[in-house]
Parts: structure tokens; C-alpha cells; sequence
């Protein structure tokens, strides 16, 4: 066993302290991971102020990027080797017998382990994972930025490739922001238009060098009178309540309206705004582990990456703030540090 050293909320809503524990055996089809770096996420920070009912101690971060120091006797078998960079994102175990599995879709497991729902997370020193959900970090990749990939990166990544979308295709992002930032980014490279629906005017020339096309305000709904009938697909990344009724009117016939953000109050949706465009509403969480090799190598292949700020981890609680803050431009990676 190997003794953990992490930060840990050890009582609801309080700060981040050291904490140590031990890591269970390993089992035959588990890799263990020496964490060099895990990024900070909003999902993170609703796992520490309750949202998920988490008992305390409560470690968390699911965005991780380290070294392989120990493989089971089958997990060696995998093509894993000690010693190499890889990733872990939000799922750490799927049963492999499911219909979901045998379909190829591992995240739909109906037995999936999260890495941080009843798990430690990557807020610590070493990990454990099934080996499926080790993923090798491909070279191009500065791993030291890439765990936002592993979440943000696949999550707006995986409707492309799951929904068949065309280089041909017209892409309206709304939000563009830590999820919202990498989505203009893979949709450009794509090779689709890309329309950005932005709150903030001072992000304008920014989101136009990671590849939009068009910036609209995603306030002022009178600007949307003229995109009527207009996306293939739109990625709502954010999670506030906007004006659906009209959004859903920017679909083009058999568009899709896709949700990889979270809205937590109800969406009402007409059936007749649906019916006669034959339009879609849907939404995904992640991705599958063949979806997270396509996006690495694509995003390698593309020079497409998160941009982040690094702090130290033994610096967590004012990474946290700053997250929290909205002063954080786009992504916040931890630095192990222990």
C-alpha cells in the first residue's frame, strides 16, 4: 500500500488542509499514478459545497496528469508502461459487462466509479483507476496543461464526433469560458463556422484568435432576430437560464440544441417549436474512452489547448477563491507540490 498525501475538506464548506491516507492493494486491472498535476473544475467546486451530498473528508479533482508507478498483472498487459504520462478525467472504473459497455460507451456504464464521487481524487499525491480510464497523454501535449482536456476537453469535444457534425456545418457556441474557450477551439479546427454567443465584450478579440467567426451577444436577444433557422448544432456550455424559446428558433431544420453545461432550472420546450424543423434537444457527460483518444490526438494534431493559470497545490484554497471569483482566465491548473 502506499501512503497519500492530499487536501481535503474535512468538514462542509470549510477550507482545504493536509491530509493523509492509504491507498487500498492494488488489484490486477488497476494502474496506480504518481500525480504531477490535476486542474481545478466548477464540478469540484460543487462537490465541496454540497451539491452531491458528499460525506467529509471530501478530496476531490478529476482532471489529472502524472506518471504510471505501479500496474496490476493484467493492467500490464494493456499497453501501459511504468513511467508513462497519462491522464485520468471523471471516471475511474466501468464493469465491462454492461450494454452500455459492450455498445462501446464505458461512460454510460450503469456500475461506473466516478474518480471523485465516494473516491479521493487527484487533489493528492497518487491515484488508483481501472486501466481502461488510464489514458496515455500523446506526445504534442504539454501534459503539465492538458488535465482540463480530460474533462472540459472530451465534454465539449464528444457531441462532434457522437452527432456526426460536418466540417460543412454552422456551430454556435454560447458561453465561452472555461468549457466554452476549448468548444470554439475544436469546432474551428473541425473545420465548421463557428459563431460565438459571448456576455463579455472584453473577450472579443481573444475569442476570435481561438477561432470564431462571428461573436453575438448572448444578452441582447434582438441580435438573434437575424440567425433564425441558422445552426446545425448549438453547445450551450453555460449554466444559467437564457432564453430558450429563441434559441431553440437558431436551430436549422434537424438541428440540435446540446447541453454540456448545466442549467438547474427546468427548460420549458414547445413540442411544435421541435416538431416542424424536426429539431433535437439533448445532452452528454464526458465522453467514451475511444472518444478521449480521438480528442488528444485531434487536439495534438490541431495545437489546440486549454489555456490555464498554475498555482502550487499547497496553494488549493486561493486557486478555489480565485476560481470562484470568476477571475480565473480559463482554466486553473494544480501543481503537485507535496
Amino acid at each position: 500500500m502506499s501512503t497519500v498525501n492530499a487536501w481535503a475538506q474535512m468538514e462542509p464548506k470549510g477550507k482545504l488542509v493536509p491530509y493523509t491516507y492509504e491507498l487500498s492493494p492494488l488489484t490486477s486491472e488497476e494502474v496506480e499514478v504518481e500525480i504531477d498535476n490535476c486542474g481545478l473544475c466548477h464540478t469540484d467546486l460543487s462537490a465541496l459545497n454540497g451539491d452531491f451530498g458528499l460525506p467529509n473528508p471530501i478530496v476531490a479533482g478529476h482532471e489529472i496528469t502524472g506518471r504510471i508507478v505501479a500496474l496490476g498483472e493484467i493492467a500490464k498487459n494493456k499497453g501501459l508502461a511504468i513511467g508513462q504520462t497519462v491522464g485520468i478525467g471523471w471516471n475511474r472504473e466501468s464493469c465491462g459487462h454492461c450494454d452500455p459497455c459492450l455498445d462501446g460507451d464505458p461512460h454510460l456504464c450503469v456500475n461506473l466509479k466516478t474518480t471523485i464521487l465516494g473516491n479521493n481524487g487527484g487533489f493528492a499525491s497518487r491515484i488508483k483507476a481501472h486501466w481502461l480510464w488510464v489514458i496515455p497523454v500523446p506526445e504534442g501535449l504539454n501534459a503539465a496543461d492538458a488535465g482540463p482536456l480530460f474533462c472540459a476537453g472530451i465534454t465539449v469535444f464528444y457531441p462532434l464526433l457522437e452527432y456526426g457534425v460536418k466540417p460543412t456545418d454552422k456551430v454556435a457556441v454560447f458561453g465561452i469560458g472555461g468549457l466554452g474557450h476549448l468548444a470554439v477551439q475544436f469546432a474551428h479546427a473541425w473545420g465548421s463556422e463557428v459563431t460565438a454567443f459571448s456576455s463579455t465584450a472584453a473577450k472579443h478579440d481573444e475569442t476570435l484568435q481561438l477561432g470564431a467567426d462571428h461573436i453575438v451577444s448572448s444578452r441582447d436577444t434582438a441580435e438573434w432576430e437575424a440567425l433564425k433557422g441558422k445552426f446545425d448544432i448549438i453547445i450551450v456550455t453555460v449554466s444559467v437560464t437564457l432564453d430558450w424559446d429563441k434559441i431553440i428558433a437558431m436551430l436549422a431544420p434537424k438541428g440540435r440544441l446540446h447541453f454540456v453545461g448545466i442549467p438547474y432550472d427546468s427548460i420549458p420546450v414547445s413540442v411544435l417549436s421541435l416538431l416542424i424543423p424536426q429539431t433535437n434537444v439533448s445532452a452528454s457527460p464526458a465522453g467514451s474512452r475511444s472518444a478521449f483518444n480521438t480528442m488528444l490526438r485531434f487536439a495534438a494534431r490541431h495545437n489546440i489547448r486549454a489555456m490555464v493559470e498554475h498555482f502550487p497545490m499547497s496553494r488549493i484554497n486561493d486557486a478555489i477563491e480565485h476560481l470562484e471569483s470568476g477571475k480565473a482566465n480559463y482554466r486553473v491548473v494544480l501543481d503537485a507540490d507535496f
